[in-house]
Parts: structure tokens; sequence; C-alpha cells
């Protein structure tokens, strides 16, 4: 079972305990999924999906909202996938469903369709809370956390995709829009802001699961990026010292290290005898005990000599 059904399953059996709140996720369902089809000298309302949770909770908000007549079908969409048809025949239960969610306007004489969120349906907060869930469930997918961040709704229509976006970001979210084909799609890709919308949309089981993984990767991250800081600072380390034996031994093979200062000879000497160990405990090992910034300071002078040999400019001092 995928995240993003887990998700859907969830919210599928919730529901508002207001009649407004059922109308309105009634109207995301119907905005995104729902056509108005001829039916004879009338018209019908027809809700067509592919997901059986999206058929069965419009089924029930139907049921309890305007107790009407629904005729459901299923039809083979191929590939194994299933279509199903929800079908209000009666032309004034049909009217009904579509003035309350905000689709159908009178308009004086003429009766006009509305093919965005209509303001009134979604004035409460509740209520608006309600519409993603009905939107999500109609048109949405969130992908594993497991693998990335990526939570989205696919719709129609333009001017529908902007007043989604604008809902979601009524909570405080950053949600984009962009064109993919013949859609709109509107999408969070940040782990916290997917987090809080599932909060907004109530669906809160799966909110524990991606907080839960969320914890997981952040705790993974944070130790590889200290793993790899401590990698990155050993391999500096290793390369110092590596730098500054081949610096010793050039020394000790062309003038010889006696030639060196004594204290500079016996730090030499003391790398030599010590390649593993780092300034600080290079510095412990001196005769007279020095401090890493000392110990720096000395070999940044035993470099300078060795660069002084190999370009020929003497013997150094």
């Amino acid at each position: 079972m995928s995240f993003s059904y887990k998700v859907k399953e969830e919210l599928s059996a919730h529901f508002g305990n207001a009649r407004h709140c059922q109308i309105a996720e009634l109207s995301a369902i119907v905005n995104i999924c729902g056509g108005i089809a001829s039916f004879g000298k009338t018209f019908c309302l027809k809700i067509q999906t592919e997901n059986f949770l999206v058929a069965k909770k419009c089924f029930t908000l139907l049921q309890n909202t305007f107790n009407i007549r629904v005729d459901i079908s299923v039809r083979s969409g191929g590939k194994r996938r299933r279509i199903y048809l929800l079908l209000i025949r009666n032309a004034f239960d049909a009217a009904r469903v579509l003035m309350a969610t905000g689709i159908l306007h009178k308009d004086r004489e003429q009766t006009v369709t509305f093919d965005r969120i209509y303001p009134p349906v979604t004035a409460a907060v509740c209520c608006r809370r309600a519409y993603l869930r009905g939107a999500f469930l109609a048109s949405g997918s969130v992908n594993n956390p497991e693998k990335n961040y990526h939570l989205e709704f696919v719709v129609n229509s333009p001017l529908l995709a902007a007043d989604l976006q604008e809902m979601v970001n009524s909570f405080g979210l950053e949600a984009k829009t962009v064109a993919r084909k013949d859609h709109e799609v509107i999408y969070l890709k940040e782990g916290e802001q997917i987090v809080d919308l599932l909060n907004v949309m109530e669906a809160h089981l799966a909110l524990m699961e991606l907080e839960n993984v969320r914890i997981v990767k952040e705790m993974r991250n944070d130790i590889n990026r200290k793993v790899n800081c401590e990698t990155a600072n050993l391999n500096k380390v290793v390369g110092a010292a590596v730098k500054q034996l081949e610096d010793i031994m050039f020394i000790q093979s062309t003038m010889g290290l006696q030639k060196l200062p004594p204290q500079l000879a016996e730090l030499a000497e003391a790398r030599l005898q010590y390649p593993e160990k780092s300034l600080k405990e290079l510095g412990s090992c001196l005769s007279e005990p020095l401090g890493k910034s000392g110990v720096n300071h000395r070999l940044r002078k035993i470099s300078a000599i060795a660069e002084t040999l190999r370009e020929g400019k003497g013997e150094g001092k």
C-alpha cells in the first residue's frame, strides 16, 4: 500500500460534523470529478473517478447531505483499471447539489455554471479544511517520504488551480503551480510544509508516519554531515602531514637536518618519528612543549626552507 493511498484512506473515513463542511468537501469532488450531462430533455449530474475511495466518500456525502438517490456503475478502463460512475438522474436533485456546492447559479432568468471554488461555500476555516480533503481525495497524491518530499493536486482548470493554490497558501504554506501537459499542478516539495498540509486536512495518522520518517532522515543526514566533516578534516590533516614529511625528507637529503636551527631540527625529527600525531600531540613531544599554533608556525618555516632549496636559491638558514 502506497503512502498516498494511506493518506486517502484516512481522509475517506473522515467526515466533518457540520453539514456545511460536508458540502464543502463534496464541492471539491464535484469541481474536479463532476460534470453536467444531458439526460433526455433535461440534465443530470455525473461524477467519474478511478478511485474507489473517492466514489465511496462522494456517495456517502450525497446521502448524508441531500438524502437523494445516486446510481453507481463500474466500468473497465483497460489495464486492470476501473472507472466508477455516480449519476444523479433527477434534474431537480442534480440542481440542488450543484447550487449548494456553488457550481450552478441562477442569474436573473439564466442558469450559469461556476468553474471555480465558490467563496461562500468555503468561507469558514473548517470548510476550507474540508474542501482540501475532498480535493486531495479527488486529485491529490504524495510521494513516499522515504524517497523524497512531494505532494500535489492535479486539476484541469487554470482558474480552479489558482483558487486551490490560494486556499492552500491561506494556511501559511507556499504552494506553487506548474503546467503539466493539459493539466495544472499545485505542489509542495518541503517535508515540513507537507506535514502542515496533512494537519490542515486532518490526516493525523499519515502526519505522524511522515514525521517519524523525517526525524530518522534528519538524524541520518546530520550523522552523515558530521562524518563527512570529520573525514574532510582528517584528510586535510593527513595531507598536511604528508607534505610536512616530504619537506623534511627533502631537507634531510639535500642539506641535512643538522643545519636547521635547533628548534626547527628538533621539530623535524619529531615529525619523522611520529608521522601520525596531530600538531597538538607533536608539540607535547618537544623538550620545551609547544602549542598547536607554535608547532604550525615552525612547520611553515621548515616548508619555506624546503621550497627555497627546491628553487635552488641556497641551503636556507
